[in-house]
């Protein structure tokens, strides 16, 4: 564990790092979106890690709407991280984790046109629940403006969490430095994909980080790091 930690904590901040759980064909849920638990016991762990040395975690709307996770510190020491929920068209239920539990914060980012109505339900309660407007685009937000909130926040480190989408558009704009990518030797054989990017024609598109990897109980965890790029071998 030191070994797979040791470059996240020495790396000077800002950094962005993104974490998924995938079965051997490459697949994070079911079709209905059940994940739990793709990975082991160790992987969770892992996980809570990583929550553990970062500042803040990131999730999508589909994430907390359909998991409705804590995204706290428990199985490892540390504190929690701020909680950022990623909801451009204001569509997450009211009654999530993140919204009614005080033990951390959390940032709300909402398309503009539902700022107000979110400060509004939100100070209904006494939990902390900031809420952010956000440019939106026809393919969602830029995870640059996000990146961009966060600093301001003094919120340098920083996990993207899930779901696949939301990781997904973090690599295609080049905003990830690091992702730990766990491994299960388990076939789901159909389900929600773990990555989604533009198609390519051919192998010498592909992104190829400088990887190691790691044995996590029966789970292999690859963390990939791309601000070292290998050269693809075209011959």
């Amino acid at each position: 564990m030191l070994d797979i930690m040791l470059p996240l904590v020495a790396r000077a901040a800002p950094l962005v790092m993104a974490q998924l759980g995938q079965s051997l064909d490459g697949r994070i849920a079911t079709e209905c979106g059940a994940s739990y638990y793709v990975t082991g016991h160790e992987g969770l762990v892992h996980l809570h890690a990583l929550r553990a040395i970062v500042d803040a975690v990131v999730v999508g709307a589909g994430t907390v709407a359909m998991d409705n996770p804590r995204l706290t510190v428990r199985h490892v020491t540390g504190e929690h991280p701020v909680r950022v929920v990623l909801d451009p068209r204001g569509r997450v239920p009211e009654s999530r984790f993140v919204f009614e539990d005080d033990s951390a914060t959390t940032l709300h980012l909402v398309g503009h046109e539902h700022v107000a109505h979110w400060q509004a339900c939100h100070e209904c309660h006494a939990h902390a629940v900031s809420v952010w407007g956000l440019e939106v685009q026809s393919n969602g937000v830029d995870p640059r403006e996000v990146i961009d909130i966060l600093h301001r926040q003094g919120l340098m480190r920083v996990l993207v969490e899930g779901g696949g989408m939301t990781i997904s558009r973090f690599l295609q704009t080049g905003c990830l430095d690091r992702l730990h990518s766990m491994v299960t030797p388990m076939i789901i054989g159909s389900g929600r994909p773990t990555l989604t990017l533009p198609v390519i024609e051919c192998l010498s598109e592909a992104m190829r980080p400088s990887s190691r990897h790691y044995t996590l109980g029966n789970d292999v965890l690859f963390d990939l790091d791309f601000g070292t790029v290998e050269q693809t071998d075209t011959d």
